[in-house]
């Protein structure tokens, strides 16, 4: 398994799926499900790339603008893994707005490549709802059936 993290470029593999972690970060005010998710890929996938959006030198003073270089860095990174990802795991952790994760929900709820976690609760769950029957998106209320599910898909 390779894990890539940005600002790192990412490659695959011939044969191996890619997946790409999106989902509540919150400026790292949500639970690391990521590390959480990719290990239990680790442990049940073989050949798999993980993209982590979730970046180790997160600076939040960055503007959130298309000027700052080390902000659309990061945005760019997050589109072009979306993009390329056999699997995007989407997560909407308890607790959290997640206003970026309803965006590429958005963006790719017609990409027949989503699995998607959302437990009751969440302040937006209904719309979450809507979309997935929509759009055929898988939709799991719990972590353990979601995990089952994105370990499957890889």
């Amino acid at each position: 398994m390779h894990v890539f993290k940005p600002p790192a470029p990412f490659s695959a593999p011939p044969g191996a799926r890619v997946v790409f972690l999106a989902g509540s970060i919150e400026m790292g005010a949500a639970e690391d499900w990521q590390t959480r998710l990719a290990a239990a890929l680790v442990a049940r996938v073989g050949e798999i790339v993980v993209l982590n959006p979730r970046r180790d030198e997160w600076d939040a003073s960055w503007r959130q603008s298309i000027e700052e270089p080390k902000f659309r860095e990061q945005v760019e990174w997050e589109l072009d893994g979306l993009e390329r990802a056999d699997v995007i795991a989407m997560w909407f952790a308890a607790g959290t707005k997640s206003p970026i994760t309803l965006l590429e929900l958005g963006l790719h709820a017609r990409g027949g490549k989503l699995i998607v976690g959302c437990p009751d609760g969440f302040w937006r769950r209904g719309n979450i709802e809507v979309v997935c029957a929509r759009y055929g998106a898988p939709l799991y209320a719990a972590w353990e059936p979601f995990e089952a599910a994105v370990v499957a898909a890889c």
